[in-house]
């Protein structure tokens, strides 16, 4: 049943973003200033799944990548529940972005990077191990994730660079999930999957939250959005309404 903000009043959020802004600087155009985001507050509880909403470019993935600490926001605070302490990601050094990245936050982008020659299952175990995991339960988990998302075994000692773009997707996920982390950014996890991996992945994704993961996710499919989420935010709210400056 989806919850809404009032039942979770009294509970401390594992994230909690608080009137953050974003502009990108447009080096290919003088240096031109374009707005996407301002006054972006919301609040993410353990245990449930919060869907971003709003049309391209609104600044959906930019929000997911802000909360990992790959981009850097002008203002604002992006306040990560991670031992017990609030640390804000938007300030943090990256010694400590990385930690966090680790032990904390969980995150399935788009696009498979991988270090080139390394085998499949090395990839998913290592990650498993990055996240505290001992060394043969991450070998447990790694064989459990890659069976279930349908990667045949004999392609395990494979590089995924050599998958197919479903193939990578199901890597990517199986990476970002193994670990169980407390928080997880799920950038179109099922975008490129077919109806049967589709339902695989929605299931892990329920399981998670079942386990008490905090999940924020982009998902292109109403459909299938509306299966795992509990709320829903609309990004397009909180649209930069200033107009893209030119340097002076």
């Amino acid at each position: 049943m989806p919850r809404d903000e009032a039942e979770m009043s009294g509970k401390t959020p594992v994230v909690a973003v608080r009137d953050v802004g974003k502009s990108f600087v447009m080096h290919l155009r003088g240096g031109a200033i374009l707005p996407v985001l301002a006054g972006l507050s919301f609040d993410l509880f353990a245990g449930e799944c919060v869907a971003l909403t709003g049309p391209s470019g609104a600044g959906k993935s930019s929000v997911l990548r802000m909360i990992y600490g790959n981009y850097r926001c002008e203002h604002g605070r992006i306040l990560i529940r991670s031992d017990g302490a609030s640390i804000d990601i938007a300030r943090a050094e990256p010694r400590v972005i990385h930690h966090l990245r680790r032990r904390t936050i969980g995150y399935v982008s788009q696009f498979l990077r991988t270090i080139p020659r390394v085998s499949t299952f090395s990839i998913v175990s290592a990650a498993g191990r990055e996240a505290g995991c001992p060394a043969e339960e991450s070998d447990t988990r790694a064989a459990e994730l890659l069976r279930r998302l349908t990667i045949p075994e004999r392609l395990w000692t494979l590089s995924p660079g050599t998958f197919s773009g479903g193939e990578q997707q199901r890597v990517n996920i199986a990476r970002g999930l193994i670990g169980r982390h407390a928080i997880l950014l799920l950038d179109e996890p099922t975008a490129s999957l077919d109806a049967a991996n589709r339902e695989i992945v929605l299931a892990l994704i329920c399981e998670a939250k079942s386990r008490g993961a905090a999940i924020l996710g982009i998902f292109h499919d109403r459909d299938e959005r509306n299966r795992v989420a509990d709320r829903i935010l609309d990004i397009a709210k909180f649209a930069a309404t200033a107009y893209a400056s030119e340097p002076s």
